[in-house]
């Protein structure tokens, strides 16, 4: 799988989050998201269990224009 950078977050400094990208999978079209891992304890259960392998993170309403209109 390759990755193709689709921008970031313009008020964050240089080399830290959110940042997204867009991959090729073959099968289905996915993106990767770069954010900040939530760790409020409260968050986290409200939100349920999270499998292994998988993180809850957060990024600013702002980055989501990044994305390409489905």
């Amino acid at each position: 799988m390759r990755v193709q950078f689709l921008g970031k977050d313009p008020e964050s400094e240089h080399g830290q989050s959110p940042t997204l990208f867009a991959t090729d999978r073959a099968d289905r079209c996915t993106y990767i998201v770069q954010g900040w891992v939530v760790t409020d304890r409260q968050v986290l259960a409200e939100i349920g269990p999270v499998p292994d392998g998988e993180a809850v993170i957060e990024i600013p309403e702002e980055s989501s224009a990044i994305l390409p209109a489905a």
